[in-house]
């Protein structure tokens, strides 16, 4: 009986060895190339649109084809910090009070703002100069993507390693920079 049992567990360490473990290295490497290919994403189309100084439909839609290509889901959250010079002034009514001084300060555009502009309830074509989202040069661009599904190599790694990693995104990338032109 002693036998039976260790040759029991002999052939499941076996099969474990041999076929379990070696998928769940596969699909981390799965998840090491989503994470290179959304990386590269995210760094070319946040550079683009600095580059550039607007966004479009056209160039959204080609970076959700882009990160898609790995077979997960994203949250994709954009901001556009928009810079504002105000004057300051010891009397706003008051021209002539003007203390040789200007505040700087940045108002928050965000993804549904963004979406609104590029994606307008409307029939407008795709490339019409409406539908792009303008920036200026000195504003601030950034995009933050993160899975939102779990990925194979998690579900993998949590089965071999039994534990639960949760919620966890495996996938998350914040990118942005300075406007640096306005090509429009």
């Amino acid at each position: 009986m002693n036998s039976a049992v260790s040759k029991f567990v002999a052939v499941l360490l076996a099969v474990a060895l041999m076929f379990v473990y070696p998928a769940a290295e596969t699909y981390q490497r799965q998840d090491d190339l989503s994470r290179i290919m959304v990386y590269n994403a995210v760094t070319q189309f946040v550079d683009a649109v600095r580059n550039k100084g607007y966004l479009t439909p056209v160039m959204y839609q080609d970076f959700l084809n882009e990160i898609h290509r790995t077979g997960n889901d994203f949250d994709i959250q954009m901001e556009h910090l928009h810079k504002k010079y105000t004057p300051v002034y010891t009397d706003a009514s008051n021209p002539d009070t003007f203390q040789h001084d200007i505040d700087v300060s940045y108002a928050g555009y965000y993804t549904a703002d963004i979406m609104s502009v590029i994606f307008p309830n409307s029939t407008m074509e795709k490339d019409d100069d409406a539908r792009k989202y303008k920036m200026n040069v000195g504003d601030f661009f950034k995009v933050t993507v993160k899975n939102i599904n779990r990925t194979a190599g998690t579900i993998m790694m949590d089965f071999v390693s039994g534990s639960i990693s949760g919620e966890a995104a495996v996938l998350a990338y914040p990118y942005g920079g300075m406007v640096l032109n306005e090509d429009y």
